[in-house]
């Protein structure tokens, strides 16, 4: 993949951005909670990452397909740039903060989908762009990690604005290598005009296609709730702090691990023959939680359920083989924005649910509601045909 031009420039945009959000993320709690003293305010301003997804990705969604992923790539970047930009300015007040955070992450899902969209332009659609896909999910998850650690060595030298300063400039040499990097080509519809629900309808109304779809979002969902849950159930064995961070990066580097495995050392008939048995058995580790158990077997619990969201290749190799090019862009969109909300829905049921039952039942019951659902998925995608083709409403 790295030979491709194109793919380094991509590569390295994505790269500079992920930790410029991640950094903004730590530096914006932090100036917010110096200016404010409130704990709520600290965390509203952390959620609000999370919040503008579902209404950002619904609204513009159809911008992926009617104009040029170049275009619209490049413009993302410099509209986080320009709100990053204006966090530094000493007189901005916190509410224009909150703002600001918000129009970075309402414009977020467009320009994951539009991305991950023009991955198939640059590496074609088939084993390629699953690889491509792949390696940018293993930077994710690599950037929480070490990203939060940078942030907070950077505010030992630096006060939260000139952190926020780097992330500004992080987004500008994303949008710089965009523009310069990667190759002009034609918008996919054009001359089309979608509603803002348009490709929801067109997505959801091709079974195979719903049925992938909610196989990218629901184990996701219901895999953050021992994340969500880890600081009260080890508050409740006994773990310290050390200990919680450690829980804390299991399943990033299962994850990470998993899916360099499938890419590196699978073909891709092995991946497809496997995609289905993974997805079946992804959520079954957490079961051991009904046990109570201690650290050790959490850590071996997040790390196993990590290595087996290397079906998510399969996943998306199916995808993209079922979606029409004229819908990529929207179908992308889509599909980070319903990801996203549900990781957030997932979380707060996780939390609603512990306050009447024990964490560590609340993580096995999940599990095993979540291994139902995705085994009838499984079903439902056995009975589809092999390829699909959408046609829009």
């Amino acid at each position: 993949m790295f030979r491709v031009r194109e793919f380094r420039a991509v590569f390295a945009a994505h790269l500079l951005s992920l930790l410029g959000v991640v950094v903004a993320e730590i530096s914006l709690t932090v100036l917010v909670y110096r200016a404010t003293g409130s704990p709520l305010m600290s965390a509203l301003t952390f959620a609000l990452g999370f919040l503008p997804h579902a209404l950002g990705g619904t609204l513009l969604a159809g911008i992926a397909d009617r104009y040029p992923a170049r275009r619209v790539l490049t413009a993302c970047d410099l509209v986080c740039a320009a709100c990053a930009a204006a966090m530094v300015w000493p007189r901005t007040p916190i509410a224009g903060i909150l703002v600001l955070r918000c129009a970075m992450a309402f414009v977020a899902p467009l320009f994951q989908g539009a991305r991950s969209a023009s991955l198939a332009d640059i590496l074609g659609s088939g084993g390629a762009f699953v690889l491509g896909r792949s390696l940018l999910r293993m930077v994710a998850q690599s950037a929480q990690l070490i990203g939060f650690g940078l942030g907070g060595l950077l505010l030992t030298v630096l006060a939260p604005r000139g952190a926020i300063a780097l992330t500004a400039a992080g987004f500008l040499a994303s949008a710089l290598l965009l523009r310069l990097g990667t190759r002009a080509r034609p918008a996919r519809a054009a001359a089309a005009r979608h509603s803002a629900l348009g490709g929801l309808r067109a997505v959801f109304g091709n079974r195979r296609l719903r049925v992938l779809t909610l196989l990218c979002w629901v184990p996701s969902a219901f895999t953050v709730v021992p994340e969500a849950l880890l600081t009260p159930y080890a508050d409740g064995i006994g773990a310290g702090t050390v200990t919680l961070g450690i829980l804390m990066c299991a399943l990033p580097v299962g994850t990470v691990a998993g899916e360099l495995w499938a890419g590196s050392a699978l073909t891709e008939q092995t991946r497809a023959r496997i995609t289905a048995p993974l997805a079946a058995v992804c959520l079954l580790p957490f079961l051991v939680y009904a046990l109570r158990p201690g650290p050790a077997a959490v850590a071996a619990a997040l790390v196993l359920a990590g290595l087996a969201h290397a079906h998510a290749l399969g996943i998306d190799r199916m995808y993209v083989d079922t979606v029409p090019d004229e819908l990529r862009g929207r179908a992308m969109t889509l599909l980070s924005t319903g990801l996203m909300t549900l990781q957030g829905v997932g979380m707060a049921l996780a939390g609603a649910a512990a306050e009447v039952f024990p964490a560590h039942a609340v993580v096995a019951g999940s599990a095993l509601l979540g291994t139902l659902v995705v085994l009838v998925l499984l079903a439902q995608l056995r009975a589809t045909a092999p390829a699909g083709a959408v046609a829009e409403e």
